[in-house]
């Protein structure tokens, strides 16, 4: 049954072309079919310790507003005696953490200053809160 139209064959067409519509979706659909097996697949990790295993020591390392640097809540003279503290920890078999806790308004200087004074003095275990 054909539709009948007033339209002659010069008039233009006024619909509108949904092919593209139509691509665009299948490619969405072919998209979704491909990903969907991977997330399925799942991996278990275990995030707890061997059991009997020791918990590193933790040193915290805090830096003032004002650029001075407390160890485990004493005070350092300088970063030479900072710089000594950092090597006696590096040669140990068991390297403890270092828990660098910069105040929001201490100076960049200081923070990279002892950011850089660990890593040279060979500490494995550094983190920043």
């Amino acid at each position: 049954m054909a539709i009948s139209s007033n339209l002659s064959a010069d008039d233009p067409i006024i619909e509108m072309n949904t092919t593209p519509l139509i691509d665009v979706l299948l490619v969405l659909l072919i998209m979704v079919i491909i990903t969907l097996p991977l997330m399925t697949h799942t991996t278990s990790l275990q995030i707890q310790g061997a059991p009997g295993a020791i918990a590193p020591e933790v040193i915290a390392v805090e830096i003032d507003f004002d650029g001075v640097v407390v160890w485990n809540g004493q005070q350092v003279r300088d970063f030479a005696q900072l710089e000594a503290l950092f090597r006696a920890e590096a040669v140990k078999d068991r390297q403890a953490d270092v828990q660098i806790r910069p105040d929001p308004r201490a100076s960049y200087d200081t923070v990279a200053r002892v950011l850089a004074i660990a890593q040279r003095s060979g500490m494995q275990r550094i983190g920043v809160t």
